[in-house]
């Protein structure tokens, strides 16, 4: 009996193929920005945003797959530039009220900067097929809020905070946050926000937070 030869292992791992060209993916990304904050979504196609980085098309879907995935990747790129993950580091050589003023005024410049207004009124104004809500709320506001949620387990666990639900507790800081101010500039009431009435809400925020969940001092027997 004719013995059948053995096929080829499956299990072999594929080839890495060539690495990614970072410089190639900043400059989509930026492109990305630009024009889905003039442009909107639907109006704007890969074609356009290559052009405007200066890439093919080809190099676009390599890095990013689809359009969906370029704007979420566009989100996350924006919430990196000003809210560094190392912002959301327990610092033992600074207080708490120091590190909170520290997210809270990275966060304001952030949600009221041009850009980001831009963007959510992309957001809202897309009809339901784009998902961009979603798409938004996951590449941006959840993955913040979930890295200050850590912030907030780890200064509990050193006892310094006293929170019986940290998701509620990490939703009321960023809403605080946003307060009038942010809704005005959404609408168009104000043109901006100036520097003093800015740091005066957002150590007021802070304040209010630390009442709220600060933990109180061990009793001295």
């Amino acid at each position: 009996m004719t013995s059948v030869p053995a096929k080829p292992s499956q299990s072999k791992p594929a080839s890495p193929g060539r690495p990614k060209d970072l410089g190639k993916r900043a400059a989509i990304l930026e492109a990305a920005k630009r024009m889905f904050t003039a442009h909107g979504f639907e109006r704007v196609s890969m074609d356009q945003i290559a052009a405007e980085a200066g890439v093919s098309k080809l190099t676009v879907y390599s890095h990013f797959g689809d359009k969906e995935s370029l704007f979420s990747a566009a989100i996350s790129a924006k919430c990196e530039e000003q809210l560094a993950g190392g912002l959301f580091q327990v610092d033992a050589s600074s207080s708490l009220r120091d590190q909170l003023l520290g997210i809270g005024r990275a966060f304001l410049s952030l949600i009221n900067s041009e850009e980001a207004l831009a963007i959510h009124r992309v957001v809202t104004t897309q009809p339901p097929p784009a998902k961009l809500g979603q798409l938004f709320w996951d590449a941006g506001p959840r993955r913040v809020q979930g890295v200050f949620e850590a912030f907030l387990r780890a200064e509990m666990e050193a006892g310094a905070l006293d929170i019986p639900d940290v998701h509620r507790a990490a939703s009321q800081f960023f809403c605080l946050l946003k307060g009038e101010m942010h809704m005005l500039l959404l609408c168009g009431c104000r043109d901006a926000i100036d520097d003093a009435e800015a740091e005066a809400h957002v150590q007021a925020t802070v304040d209010t937070f630390l009442r709220a969940y600060q933990a109180a001092p061990a009793r001295k027997r």
